[in-house]
């Protein structure tokens, strides 16, 4: 019959004990962290897209600008594709809510050419970085052929 472990014998107690799901759950909370980065890009783009210089819809285009950026850099960090989606989703998710109208009638992104850009923009800038952190995967595959 084995003998129960003492501490001070070799065998890790208490707080010494490696906790075996503590990876998985900081993994999980930064995936989580990253859609919450994206739906609040969302609402801060939501209700300032439309600032225009001239005919130029600039807050439109820097918050899609600022969305692309999002994408890359959280793949790149979380070295995932899943961390260029996971923001993107969220962005997605909570800008075309916004887009959409309620019961009033009333919608928050309107159907000018800044919410035009704006929505559509951010969908392909989200596009845009998730095949960018993919291309980027692909090519940091064990086995993949160096380019030239």
């Amino acid at each position: 019959m084995a003998e129960p472990a003492v501490p001070g014998r070799g065998e890790p107690t208490g707080r010494d004990r490696p906790v075996e799901h503590r990876d998985a759950f900081v993994t999980g909370g930064a995936y989580g962290v990253l859609f919450v980065l994206g739906a609040i890009e969302a609402i801060m783009g939501s209700f300032g897209y439309s600032w225009m210089v001239g005919p130029v819809p600039a807050a439109a285009l820097g918050c899609c600008a600022a969305l692309l950026v999002t994408c890359l850099a959280a793949g790149w960090a979380m070295r995932s594709l899943a961390g260029a989606l996971v923001p993107a989703i969220g962005w997605i998710l909570v800008s075309f809510v916004l887009a959409m109208p309620n019961a009033e009638g009333s919608v928050v992104i309107t159907n000018t050419a800044a919410g035009k850009w704006y929505l559509y923009g951010g969908a392909i800038s989200a596009a845009i970085g998730i095949v960018g952190v993919f291309a980027l995967w692909i090519r940091r595959m064990p086995g993949a052929k160096p380019s030239r």
